[in-house]
């Protein structure tokens, strides 16, 4: 018999906060709860359409309560049950704290220097956190185009620490994009015409210290390290350190790996799956928890 949502609040407290194991989890899971850990109970979330929204979702159920969320469209600090479909969804603005508008939320919050965490997703990145969200080839003349930056640019620019969530591909882990949308920890100096550190070329504004703090692809977690260089951190459960060079465009640093990513919880799981994204909006399919946690679910 299905079980009502304030059945279901009751459970999260009842299900072991214990690593599962390999298979009885899925590849968006691990990526939307390794996302999720990159939230801090005090931050102030600026996040995307996709897996941010799942990943920060998952940490106001988790590990951090507090984390106050912002949405593009306008909506401060909802209280949504389930994923929205898009930033624009009005689920997100349920219980919210206020609702206005694209000035607010960029205007205001934004580039007052308030978001201490952006979510945020793109097309490719390179060795420095600059991502691409804008085109393939010569701009003018393109292989493809994307949408856009939409918000990415401002969000990934001035958001004090910003995480990005790719897969990872040869064609996507890059030297340098074609095309620079949002710039990382080195961006391009239009006085002398030269790629050089962004603390240098932004010295002096309230932004020169916001940039990508890590990124999240379907094969690890990075960092960055006192240069602005992305490194590898871990890998994920069935991935080597060698597949992960194979899928980067340049000579990735894999000095400071600390070993395999942790597995989610069984209660970050039941969390993801029954409060988080139970219509299946953004994971692609719902998987069979242990015959143990299933015994605990069903007898609560």
């Amino acid at each position: 018999m299905a079980k009502s949502i304030e059945q279901l609040m009751e459970l999260i407290d009842v299900i072991p906060d214990e690593p599962a194991k390999v298979g009885e989890f899925i590849l968006p899971e691990l990526m939307a709860v390794a996302s999720a850990h990159e939230v801090r109970n005090d931050d102030i979330v600026f996040a995307g359409t996709g897996l941010p929204m799942v990943g920060i979702m998952t940490a106001n159920y988790t590990t951090a309560p507090k984390a106050m969320l912002i949405y593009e469209s306008g909506v401060c600090d909802g209280k949504t049950m389930h994923v929205p479909m898009s930033v624009c969804d009005h689920r997100a603005a349920n219980q919210c704290s206020t609702i206005g508008g694209l000035v607010d939320t960029f205007g205001f919050f934004l580039q007052s220097g308030f978001v201490t965490l952006g979510f945020l997703g793109g097309a490719s990145i390179d060795k420095y956190g600059g991502v691409n969200v804008t085109s393939i080839g010569d701009y003018y003349k393109p292989n493809h185009r994307f949408t856009g930056s939409g918000g990415n640019g401002d969000i990934g620019t001035m958001a004090k620490r910003v995480v990005y969530i790719i897969l990872q591909e040869k064609r996507r882990f890059l030297e340098r994009n074609d095309y620079t949308t949002t710039p990382g920890w080195w961006c391009w100096d239009f006085k002398t015409n030269e790629w050089k550190p962004k603390r240098e070329v932004w010295k002096n504004t309230p932004f020169a210290e916001c940039g990508p703090a890590a990124v999240v692809t379907n094969m690890g977690v990075y960092r960055f390290d006192d240069k602005g260089e992305i490194y590898l951190e871990s890998f994920f459960p069935g991935v080597t350190v060698e597949q992960v060079k194979e899928n980067c465009g340049f000579d990735l640093n894999v000095k400071n790996v600390k070993g395999e990513t942790p597995t989610p919880t069984y209660k970050e799981l039941f969390v993801l799956r029954e409060f988080v994204d139970p219509e299946l909006i953004f994971l692609p399919q719902k998987m069979e928890y242990p015959k143990e946690i299933q015994a605990i679910i069903d007898k609560g």
